[in-house]
């Protein structure tokens, strides 16, 4: 039996609002919305790193802490950064890069990867005469609770850059040593959870999903002691350090912080510099501008979380510190692609009460843009605050609309089929077949042969084909693809341009990890490589089973924030 959930439950338990509209819990789809721009013309890459250098550093507009040296501060008053270098990491040898964002988001010759330079540069052991490191002070609501001062524990922002393309990045490291918001930590990221969010990041953006992107990764024979599941079995694992991108790493929380704290001249300051800087057709005198803004965001988040559903990831740790205010998918950490679905998948094995599993992502992005605009009250007059409930409820019938209409692209039909999805999602779920699979399966058979799918060439539509419901839906679905006027032709191309063939299972991931640690990082380049066209059958791919039924020993695989 189908079940549901209001997303409404959100403004009910918050006192804005009570809505009628239903929210399916068996949607999912991708949206891609967001693809790298082509660099028309001949753009020269830097040969040598000495020639390439940072631009000016816009965000030393906002206010910088006057202490300069790096130690602890858990309140860290009057300032949205603070200076700090990072900490060397011994004798760094490169993993893995990714060439695409080398060359057209860096404008950087891939030759430059062989030269220690490079290493030492993401490693931190260098920094650049151009270079102003520093680290960010936000907060954040982290599994319902507020939790105060948080900020880059472990990641340093080294600068932006602007390339031939006229795009504007700023570069981060992560795992790059302690900050005065290190907390309890000790500044650090492991190659486990580095080469996890390398390569999840990379894989996304070819996906068509918003996200950061990340450009290279070291490991050093230093070591740092992490309890991996929070089981009282810590370990000693290889520190590493991954240099990411974005256009800002301004989240949810860099609003929070100075709300909570009352310092609502910072507040103001921030919030005219992210309207300057990444939202100008937004008119900044205008009476409108911060509703304009949440309007903003909230669609692109919006849409992120529909992405997010269309592939089956799932992030496992939506706090309000993890989510950027351009609707990026960014701090990848226990994440997880669905395999056999299950609503309820969470890959997060410290989330105990299933609050960011799969099928919740959508009443959580809805829960932190409530926390979004709550920081930005302040700013707001009284008429104005009012209208929030309305935006947010509008927001929430725009999602229930969308996923029903990806989800139904999905399928290869061009318009919105509410009951074929759920008929569709609700066998998904009742043979628990596997989600990226079964989709892709349908994408490639012939309808002729769909009624009777072979185990051997399309196992996992054979699993749902078991379902008691299957020959009515096949009817169903026959049905509506004739009277859409939709070819065999058409169907298999927009059904393959839309169901990957390849995701970074946490299975796939972990045997690279195994063999990163063991110094062979060929595999990490293999996944890169087959992950950056998931849509197109590969060979390679193939013979290594990416696209076959996943190992008895995946299903043991448990992660935890804990990198």
């Amino acid at each position: 039996m189908i079940r549901f959930v209001r997303l409404s439950v959100v403004f009910v338990q918050l006192g804005l609002v009570s809505l009628n509209g239903q929210f399916c819990k068996k949607l999912c789809l991708r949206s891609i919305n967001m693809a790298h721009s082509d660099i028309t013309g001949i753009c020269k890459l830097a040969t040598n790193f000495s020639d390439w250098q940072f631009s000016n550093f816009k965000l030393l507009e906002l206010p910088i802490d006057e202490i300069k040296d790096n130690f602890l501060r858990r309140n860290n008053a009057g300032c949205l950064f603070s200076n700090v270098n990072p900490t060397p990491l011994k004798l760094p040898n490169l993993v893995a890069y990714s060439k695409d964002v080398l060359t057209t988001i860096l404008n950087m010759d891939p030759s430059i990867t062989q030269t220690q330079e490079f290493a030492d540069f993401i490693a931190g052991n260098t920094i650049l005469n151009n270079s102003i490191p520093l680290a960010h002070r936000y907060g954040g609501h982290q599994f319902g609770y507020w939790a105060t001062q948080l900020g880059d524990g472990r990641a340093i922002l080294l600068g932006e850059f602007i390339n031939s393309a006229g795009e504007r990045w700023e570069l981060q490291l992560k795992g790059s040593g302690k900050t005065p918001y290190s907390r309890d930590g000790d500044g650090r990221a492991v190659l486990r959870s580095s080469i996890r969010e390398f390569l999840c990041s990379e894989a996304m953006f070819y996906l068509g999903i918003p996200t950061s992107r990340a450009a290279a990764i070291v490991v050093s024979d230093e070591r740092a002691f992490r309890d991996p599941l929070y089981d009282g079995n810590p370990v000693m694992e290889k520190t590493a350090v991954v240099l990411r991108l974005a256009p800002s790493w301004f989240r949810f929380g860099s609003f929070e912080l100075p709300a909570k704290t009352n310092e609502l001249d910072l507040l103001k300051k921030l919030f005219d510099f992210i309207l300057k800087e990444h939202f100008p057709d937004i008119d900044p005198t205008s009476d409108d501008r911060v509703l304009t803004f949440l309007s903003r965001v909230s669609r692109l988040t919006s849409d992120l979380v529909v992405a997010w559903q269309g592939v089956g990831f799932t992030h496992g740790v939506l706090n309000t510190d993890n989510m950027s205010v351009l609707g990026l998918t960014i701090d990848y950490g226990p994440f997880g692609f669905v395999e056999a679905y299950q609503p309820e998948y969470v890959p997060n094995a410290s989330d105990h009460e299933a609050r960011y599993c799969y099928i919740r992502q959508p009443d959580i992005i809805m829960y932190n843009l409530m926390k979004l605009s709550q920081a930005l009250s302040p700013l707001l007059t009284e008429s104005q605050r009012d209208q929030v409930g309305v935006l947010l409820s509008a927001e929430v019938k725009y999602i229930e609309d969308s996923l029903m209409k990806m989800f139904s692209a999905k399928l290869g039909l061009p318009k919105s089929e509410p009951g074929l999805v759920v008929l569709f999602m609700t066998m998904l779920e009742e043979t628990k077949s596997d989600f990226t699979m079964t989709f892709r399966d349908l994408s490639e058979i012939e309808l002729e042969h769909v009624r009777t799918p072979c185990p051997g060439n399309y196992w996992a539509l054979a699993n749902l084909a078991q379902h008691a419901e299957y020959p009515r839906f096949i009817s169903l679905y026959s049905d509506k693809l004739k009277e859409a006027g939709v070819s065999e032709e058409v169907r298999h191309r927009q059904m393959c341009e839309r169901n990957p063939r390849y995701v970074l299972r946490n299975w796939i991931a972990q045997k690279a990890i195994m063999q990163a640690e063991e110094g062979n990082y060929v595999e990490v380049e293999r996944l890169l490589r087959v992950l950056s066209t998931p849509f197109t059958k590969q060979e390679e791919a193939e013979k290594m089973g990416f696209a076959g039924p996943p190992p008895d020993w995946a299903a043991k695989l448990r992660l935890s924030c804990s990198s």
